[in-house]
C-alpha cells in the first residue's frame, strides 16, 4: 500500500500526453484529472508534448518522406492511415535486435497499408527520421523530469502515443527507480483491451517499468491508488475494482488548463457526458466507459462560460461521444443565457437532425460543427452495422444542418465485413448527391479487434481471424494486429479508401489537416451557405467577440426535412 500521510500528498504528480497526437484541443482528460486530484489535496502538473515544435517536426518529416515513396494514387488520406505505419515503425525501432529482420518488417508495414514496395534505402531514410526524433525526445523528457521532479508519473496513452510513452516510462525508471509509473488512456478500449492476447503480452513486456495500469474512467481509480486504497499486489485496475463507482459529473470542476499554452490550440474542450447510449457493432465506447451519464444543460453552459471568462476563448470542442441527448436543451440554455459560445461536437443522424426547426435552434444556440458517423451509403451495410439510420436519414440530416450553416464533418467507414463493390458505389453516389452539404469528408478503413468491440465475440466465433504480421513480430511491435479472413480483403478495403479520397477531391470536398486547408474549406462553406458559421480564423483574433448566431435568420427557401422512413425502417 502507498502511504496516505501529508508527505505523500506533497509528492508531485506529473500527468502528460506524449507524441504523436493531433493538438486540435488541449488534452481534456488529464486537465479534468488534474482538477479532480488537486481538489483532494494533490500537487499536479500537466504537460502536452505535442505542441513542442521540434518534436512535431519528426512527425512532419516522416510523412513528407512517405509521400515521396508512396505513389499519389495509393496515398489516400495519408495523414490518417499512415499513423498506424508510423506507430508500428516507432515501436519496431525501439525493440528490434536483427537489422535485416527489422528492415523486412518496416517494408511490410508500408506495403500492408499503401500496397506499394519500398526499398532498403527508403526504409533507412525513414529510420533516420525516427532516430532524430527519439534523440530529441529523450533530451526533452529528461529535462522535464529534472525540472518537475515528480514522485508519480501518469501518462494517458492512445494508439499513436504508445511508443514515446513506453520510452518515457523506461527513462523515468532509469532516472528514479522509486517513481510510481501509471498508464491509462483510450488505448485500453481497443488495441490493448484487457481481455485480448495483446494485453497479456503488454503486461509481461512492461512489468519492469510500468507499475500500475488504469483501464477506463480514471478519476476515482487514480485517487484511490494515490490514497493507498487499492491492493499493492495488483497491477491493473478497472471500474470493477471500485464496485463500478464512477465520478459524479455534476461535482466535477471545469478542466484545469492552467499549465497549457492555449494559443497553440484552435479550440478549447469541454465535456457534457460520458459513454454512449447506442451500440454500433464496430465501436468500443460503451465497453470502455460503461453506463451513459450526462450533465444537465445549465451546468454545461455555466462551465463553458467560466472557461470563456478565464481564457477568452469562444470556440469549444465537446468531447462527448454524442451530443444528441443534450443538444436541444443545451441550445435553449445558451439562448436564455444571452452569451454567445460556439461549440463543435459529435452527432448521430437521428430524426431530430432532419427538422430545420431544430437545426436552426441549435445554430442560434451556438452549435458550430456536427461530426457525424454516417459510415455508409448502403442501407444493407448500415443495417449490418446496427447503425439504426438509413441513406434517406443521412440525406435529410446533412441538408438540415447545412441549411442552418452548421459545418458538417461526415465520417465514413470503408470495408465493413460483407461490404460489396455495389455497396461502396452507393456510398460514392450518396456523397456526390450531397457534396454541397458536406463541409469535410473523412474516411477510415474498418479495423477489427479480437476483443473490445460490441460484436467482437460474434465475429471471433463466426469468422476466422488471421494475423496481419507474422507472430514472431509481437516482441518487436509489442502488439499484434488481426484482420478478418473474409470479403472485402484488406487490399480491396484500402483500394476503396484510395478511390474514396480521389472521389472527394474531384467533387471539391476537403478533408483539411492544416490551417491553410481549413481556411480553404471555410471559404467554400461560406460560398455555399448563406447561414454559414464564421470561419475558424475569426476565432483566432484576440479580443474579437462574435455573436452573429443571435442574428441568424430562417431562409425563405427552407423546407421541413423531418419526414423520413424512421429510425428502424431499413
Amino acid at each position: 500500500m502507498r502511504n496516505t500521510d501529508n508527505k505523500d500528498k506533497e509528492e508531485k504528480v506529473l500527468l502528460a500526453l506524449l507524441p504523436f497526437w493531433d493538438p486540435l484541443i488541449p488534452p481534456v482528460g488529464i486537465a479534468c484529472l488534474k482538477g479532480f486530484l488537486q481538489a483532494h489535496g494533490y500537487h499536479v502538473k500537466t504537460v502536452d508534448a505535442n505542441i513542442d515544435i521540434s518534436l512535431r517536426e519528426g512527425h512532419d518529416k516522416y510523412f513528407e518522406a512517405l509521400k515521396k515513396f508512396v505513389p499519389e494514387t495509393n496515398r489516400g488520406n495519408i495523414y490518417n492511415i499512415g499513423q498506424k505505419v508510423l506507430q508500428n515503425h516507432m515501436m519496431a525501432h525501439l525493440n528490434y535486435t536483427d537489422e535485416k529482420e527489422y528492415i523486412k518488417l518496416v517494408k511490410a508495414l508500408v506495403f500492408k497499408t499503401f500496397f506499394c514496395a519500398v526499398d532498403d534505402r527508403q526504409v533507412l531514410a525513414l529510420d533516420e527520421i525516427l532516430q532524430g526524433f527519439y534523440t530529441g525526445f529523450e533530451n526533452y523528457f529528461l529535462d522535464l523530469l529534472d525540472k518537475e521532479k515528480p514522485g508519480v508519473l501518469g501518462l494517458t496513452v492512445y494508439d499513436g502515443t504508445l511508443p514515446a510513452s513506453l520510452l518515457a516510462f523506461k527513462l523515468a525508471k532509469q532516472k528514479n527507480p522509486h517513481i510510481l509509473t501509471v498508464m491509462g488512456g483510450g488505448i485500453f478500449a481497443n488495441q490493448l483491451e484487457v481481455n485480448s492476447p495483446n494485453f497479456d503480452i503488454f503486461l509481461e513486456k512492461t512489468k519492469h517499468y510500468i507499475d500500475k495500469i488504469i483501464v477506463g474512467e480514471g478519476e476515482m481509480l487514480f485517487l484511490k491508488l494515490l490514497q493507498g486504497k487499492l491492493p499493492d499486489s495488483q497491477r491493473f485496475f478497472t471500474l470493477a475494482d471500485t464496485n463500478g463507482e464512477t465520478v459524479d459529473l455534476a461535482t466535477l470542476d471545469i478542466p484545469d488548463y492552467s499549465d497549457f499554452h492555449l494559443e497553440h490550440y484552435p479550440l478549447l474542450a469541454a465535456i457534457g457526458s460520458r459513454s454512449c447510449p447506442f451500440q454500433c457493432n464496430f465501436c468500443a465506447e460503451t465497453t470502455y466507459w460503461g453506463k451513459f451519464r450526462k450533465k444537465n444543460a445549465a451546468q454545461i453552459v455555466r462551465e463553458l462560460n467560466q472557461l470563456y471568462q478565464k481564457h477568452g476563448r469562444q470556440l469549444f470542442l465537446m468531447s462527448d461521444s454524442l451530443l444528441n441527448p443534450i443538444i436541444t436543451d443545451l441550445s435553449r440554455e445558451f439562448l436564455e443565457s444571452g452569451q454567445s459560445i460556439y461549440w463543435d461536437g459529435f452527432l448521430r443522424a437521428d430524426k431530430s437532425v432532419c427538422d430545420t426547426k431544430n437545426t436552426m435552434l441549435w445554430r442560434r444556440g451556438g452549435f458550430y460543427r456536427a461530426r457525424l458517423g454516417l459510415e455508409s451509403g448502403s442501407a444493407r451495410v448500415l443495417q449490418l452495422m446496427n447503425k439504426k439510420i438509413t441513406p434517406h436519414r443521412i440525406k435529410t440530416a446533412l441538408s438540415g444542418l447545412a441549411h442552418a450553416g452548421i459545418k458538417t464533418t461526415a465520417y465514413w467507414l470503408i470495408g465493413y465485413p460483407g461490404e460489396t463493390e455495389a455497396d461502396f458505389q452507393q456510398t460514392l453516389h450518396l456523397i456526390r448527391e450531397l457534396k454541397n452539404d458536406i463541409y469535410e469528408a473523412d474516411c477510415n478503413p474498418f479495423n477489427y479487434f479480437i476483443t473490445g468491440q460490441v460484436k467482437s465475440g460474434e465475429w471471433k466465433e463466426k469468422n476466422k481471424s488471421v494475423l496481419l504480421y507474422p507472430e514472431d513480430t509481437k516482441n518487436t511491435l509489442l502488439t499484434q494486429t488481426w484482420i478478418m479472413d473474409q470479403e472485402p480483403s484488406r487490399e480491396e478495403i484500402f483500394n476503396r479508401l484510395y478511390r474514396f479520397v480521389q472521389h472527394c477531391d474531384e467533387l471539391g470536398i476537403l478533408n483539411p489537416y492544416s490551417l491553410y486547408d481549413i481556411n480553404k474549406a471555410d471559404e467554400r462553406w461560406e460560398k455555399l451557405h448563406k447561414n454559414a458559421v464564421p470561419p475558424l480564423i475569426r476565432f483566432k483574433e484576440r479580443g474579437n467577440y462574435i455573436d452573429e448566431n443571435k442574428q441568424v435568420k430562417e431562409l425563405f427557401s427552407a423546407k421541413n426535412l423531418s419526414r423520413d422512413a424512421g429510425d428502424f425502417a431499413f
